[in-house]
């Protein structure tokens, strides 16, 4: 059976955000898994509502499945888990059990997946730490999203393994996706098994 997977598009108002990058990594995955295959623009698909602010779920296997449009609210996030993990998750896959699993075992908001030994992302967010004036992210994330790519390429973002231990030297914290862009958190408690860092 094909594998399945989606891309998550923010619209506000009848605007498509950033289709761009959404295309390019649409495309790349099809190009993986069904070599040959024609190039795709979502653009083609997508006929977004005129009012309001929306999360567009496209899913596709070799060619696109569905286009639903969800009303959004952001949620507010404060505290971490440190999960290790051994899956992978280099595609956006429709099949997340992997990811909801490590979820259902925390308390907090949300975790932080770590792989290797080397922090990665969050259960719905690409990962940043601000450090000497610098925004840091790591440099093998479960997921390379667009948003961390558009940052990156502005030359906003600086790559690099960050570890465990490393979150004591950082000053605050980020998170990113398609839908709330970019979003420096004001206060957030991380929690590893051995202490809670305060950022």
């Amino acid at each position: 059976m094909a594998p399945l997977f989606f891309e998550t598009v923010r619209i506000k108002d009848g605007e498509i955000y950033h289709i761009h990058y959404h295309n390019l990594r649409l495309n790349t995955t099809m190009q993986c898994h069904f070599p040959g295959h024609d190039p795709v623009d979502l653009r083609n698909y997508i006929d977004p509502p005129k009012e309001g602010l929306y999360r567009c779920k496209i899913t596709y296997s070799n060619t696109i499945l569905s286009v639903e449009y969800f009303p959004y609210i952001p949620k507010s996030i404060r505290s971490f888990t440190i999960i290790p993990i051994d899956f992978e998750y280099s595609f956006k896959y429709l099949d997340r059990k992997n990811i909801e699993k490590a979820i259902a075992m925390v308390s907090t908001d949300d975790a932080i997946f770590v792989k290797d030994g080397l922090l990665t992302d969050t259960s719905i967010a690409n990962i940043a730490f601000l450090y000497k004036k610098s925004w840091i992210t790591p440099k093998k994330p479960l997921l390379f999203g667009t948003t961390r790519m558009r940052f990156i390429e502005a030359r906003k973002l600086q790559e690099a393994d960050i570890e465990v231990d490393d979150l004591e030297k950082f000053e605050q914290m980020a998170i990113m996706n398609a839908m709330i862009d970019f979003v420096p958190l004001p206060s957030v408690t991380i929690q590893s098994q051995r202490r809670i860092y305060a950022l």
